[in-house]
C-alpha cells in the first residue's frame, strides 16, 4: 500500500493528560500519527511521560505512535519504545555520539527510525545519514515546550533536507514540529515538508478531528 501524500501527527502533549485514551480516540480515522513527547527534564527543561504511559495507550488506539524522544541517553531507552510497539522513534542528533547505529538498533527491535534536529542545530552534517533513517524531524521552536511560536527561518533547513532528500531519491518522511497551525502549515509544506505534528492547533480546537481535516486540506500544497 502507498504510503500517504503527507502524514497529520496531532501531539498528546497538547491533550488533557487525564484523558489520552479520550485523546486519542477523538481523531482516529483522521489522524496518521499519534505524536508522543517524551521529555525528561534533563535534556529538555520539563518532564511530560515515559514509557509505562506508551505502553498502556498503545493498547487504546490502532492509530500508529510516531515517539519523539527528547531525552538524554536514547541507546538506553528508546528500544523500549519500539518493543513497546511504536511505530516511529526519534531521537534527537544532539543526544547521541552515532546516530546511525542507534538508528539500526530501532530498525531491530520494530520500529522505523527517525533523527531530530533542534532549533539551533546545523542539519548540513547529518544529511548524509540519512539512508540509515525513515524519518527526518526538524523543530521549527526550541525543543522542550508545546505552544510556543512557529520560527520561519527554521525553513531553511527543511529546503536543504528537501533537496538532499530529492537528490539522492530517499525514502525518508520529512517532519516539522513546533508552531504548526493553519497559518504555518503551508509555509512548511511548501518549504518541502511531508508530516506535521499539530498539538495546540488539533486539541486547542472544539473539533480535533476537523482541526486535522483543515489542516490537511491547508498543508496539501505538495501533493
Amino acid at each position: 500500500m502507498d504510503a500517504p501524500s503527507m502524514i497529520i501527527a496531532p501531539s498528546i502533549l497538547a491533550a488533557d493528560f487525564a484523558r489520552l485514551a479520550d485523546a486519542a480516540r477523538a481523531v482516529e480515522g483522521e489522524a496518521d500519527w499519534l505524536h508522543v513527547d517524551v521529555m525528561d527534564n534533563h535534556f529538555v527543561p520539563n518532564l511530560t511521560i515515559g514509557l509505562p504511559v506508551v505502553r498502556s495507550l498503545r493498547a487504546a488506539t490502532p492509530i500508529p505512535f510516531d515517539v519523539h524522544l527528547m531525552i538524554e541517553d536514547p541507546e538506553r531507552w528508546a528500544p523500549g519504545y519500539a518493543e513497546a510497539g511504536a511505530y516511529n522513534v526519534t531521537f534527537h542528533a544532539e543526544a547521541t555520539d552515532d546516530p546511525a547505529a542507534l538508528a539500526k538498533t530501532l530498525r531491530a527491535a520494530g520500529s522505523k527510525a527517525g533523527l531530530a534536529i533542534d532549533r539551533d542545530t546545523d542539519v548540513t552534517p547529518y544529511l548524509e545519514l540519512l539512508p540509515h533513517f525513515d524519518t527526518l524531524l526538524i523543530m521549527t521552536i526550541k525543543a522542550g515546550f508545546g505552544g510556543q511560536k512557529f520560527l520561519p527561518g527554521t525553513l531553511d533547513k527543511v529546503r536543504a533536507a528537501r533537496r538532499h532528500i530529492d537528490a539522492g531519491h530517499l525514502e525518508v518522511r520529512l517532519e516539522v514540529d513546533g508552531g504548526i497551525a493553519a497559518d504555518t502549515i503551508e509555509a512548511a509544506a511548501e518549504a518541502g515538508a511531508d508530516a506535521f505534528v499539530a498539538g495546540t492547533a488539533v486539541y486547542g480546537a472544539d473539533d480535533p478531528a476537523e482541526a486535522i481535516r483543515r489542516l490537511r486540506a491547508l498543508g496539501s500544497v505538495r501533493s
